[in-house]
């Protein structure tokens, strides 16, 4: 069996935001030289999410809108948790979302459902934040 790992950072100039990280899933199936196996992407911050689903800019804005109806970031008083820092919501708007995303490899290919991509969600950005990979297989 063969294992690859790598990471992927991410630096977002603003608070929260979605990128496609598909790409970059795919440049490291092809460097692991894993035909069959799995695939984990997973973020490696508890304000960050790695989820999949389609890449269609209408329902990422819908997402950012549900999001904060779900957590708002403001009032910053409305959490216990705020203090040190105000990223409450952050940690909620995760936990929705999700930590990872598993992911079959077929013939040294992600092996989706249609339109199905894999996203890096940021909640609390301006500061950099890993994305660990990980294959296994043969």
């Amino acid at each position: 069996m063969k294992t690859y790992r790598k990471e992927l950072w991410f630096e977002f100039p603003g608070r929260r935001g979605f990128v496609n990280i598909t790409p970059e899933v795919e440049k490291c199936v092809e460097a692991s030289g894993v035909r069959e196996g799995l695939v984990l992407v997973n973020a490696m911050h508890i304000t960050a999410s790695v989820f999949i689903n389609d890449d269609e800019s209408g329902l990422h804005a819908d997402f950012e809108k549900w999001l904060e109806k779900l957590a708002p970031e403001k009032p910053y008083s409305q959490y216990r948790h705020n203090g040190a820092e105000d990223n409450a919501d952050a940690h909620l708007k995760r936990t929705v979302m999700g930590r990872e995303a598993v992911v079959a490899l077929t013939e040294g290919r992600l092996d989706f459902g249609p339109w199905e991509q894999i996203f890096y969600g940021e909640f609390d950005g301006r500061r950099r934040k890993r994305v660990l990979v990980k294959i296994i297989g043969e």
